[in-house]
């Protein structure tokens, strides 16, 4: 150390107290899940705009696996495609990883959105989140009623004592929203799902005086944004899969968004006859108790959702959406894809603007 420094304090930066935080999932693999969203978006990215959603959904989980199957992780799929007999790789209960590394927990959604990309549309991702065992719940293939918010509208909450609620009107839910965000109501964006079941919410919101933006498919990367500020995306209100609910909290618990959530079952939430509700209740029900989830109506928050303390969130844009930009192609095979990665025990979120060159001679790296 030189004379002129020989009296400095020494303060640890920002960065190396967050570092410090990481915890050994995070440690180990925090930008290493980026290569397998990012596999899967660009895989899935070849199949934008022909129509075939099932070939963009089966070239993503091709990829994804396939770099899982690199790892030296001992790894179980809580939330893929579907059971077993559904579906062929990155099926609920399927191993991944050489088996050498550290026990994790992966909730994937190989292509949310899939007519989304098959349509060349806004909002397609490839994405994924890790924890420990445990770390993340085995949501059934049902409904979730969400309600979620971001880190502003939870510090509000806890300063004041006003709370959002899951049951409560969408006037009394936006108020605070826009209260939290020093907002007028006519200023907020509420992103819903275009769906005959939310007609009437979607009325609500409006005469709130609420700004209503529907999406076609694909709520989990709307409800990840909402957490983010600068996205232009400030409430998500809903009924929507339960597997992307789980996958939303996983990003919340790193950025500090809320999200209040319910199982619904696709009759109840469609509005069938009590006859067919009952009758699938009783299909469903030997199925959740198989999962843990004795209590259908219970309240479920973000740290039900994804409760571990070591959980990574990745996604890698297939189509432009809320957080960046899709995959772009140029000569040569060569792909340039936007990620976002972030950890809930460092708090670290990262943009990341990646591009793959197979041979830098015939292909020049572009910024732009």
């Amino acid at each position: 150390m030189s004379a002129a420094t020989d009296n400095v304090a020494v303060t640890v930066g920002v960065p190396e107290t967050m570092i410090s935080r990481m915890g050994k999932i995070e440690r180990e693999l925090f930008l290493r899940i980026l290569k397998v969203t990012e596999a899967g978006a660009v895989a899935a990215a070849r199949w934008i705009g022909y129509g075939d959603r099932h070939a963009a959904d089966d070239a993503a989980v091709e990829a994804m696996r396939r770099v899982l199957a690199q790892f030296d992780i001992d790894g179980e799929i809580v939330i893929g495609e579907g059971e077993r007999d559904e579906a062929p790789m990155l099926y609920i209960g399927e191993k991944v990883g050489t088996g050498k590394g550290p026990k994790v927990s992966i909730a994937v959604d190989p292509l949310e959105g899939t007519n989304l990309a098959a349509e060349n549309k806004f909002g397609a991702a490839a994405v994924m989140a890790v924890a420990e065992p445990g770390g993340l719940l085995r949501a059934p293939d049902i409904y979730l009623d969400k309600l979620i918010v971001g880190p502003e509208v939870v510090r509000y909450e806890q300063k004041t004592g006003k709370r959002t609620d899951l049951d409560a009107s969408p006037e009394h839910n936006l108020n605070i929203v826009a209260e939290a965000l020093h907002r007028r109501i006519e200023d907020i964006i509420v992103v819903i799902l275009e769906r005959s079941r939310h007609n009437e919410l979607i009325k609500e919101v409006r005469d709130t005086g609420a700004k209503v933006r529907l999406v076609t498919d694909g709520d989990l990367m709307p409800g990840v944004a909402a957490g983010i500020r600068g996205t232009n995306v400030h409430v998500g209100i809903g009924i929507g899969a339960a597997p992307e609910g789980v996958l939303t909290a996983a990003a919340l618990r790193t950025t500090g968004g809320k999200i209040l959530s319910r199982f619904v079952l696709p009759a109840k939430a469609n509005r069938k006859s009590d006859a067919e509700i009952k009758s699938e209740y009783d299909r469903f029900m030997p199925r959740l108790l198989e999962m843990g989830i004795t209590d259908i109506d219970k309240l479920l928050y973000t740290e039900d959702l994804a409760p571990g303390k070591d959980v990574i969130f990745s996604a890698t844009g297939v189509t432009q959406s809320d957080l960046f930009d899709g995959v772009n192609f140029f000569e040569n095979d060569g792909a340039r894809v936007r990620s976002v990665v972030m950890g809930s025990g460092s708090g670290i979120v990262r943009f990341i603007d990646t591009i793959y060159v197979l041979d830098k001679e015939l292909t020049p790296v572009r910024l732009r």
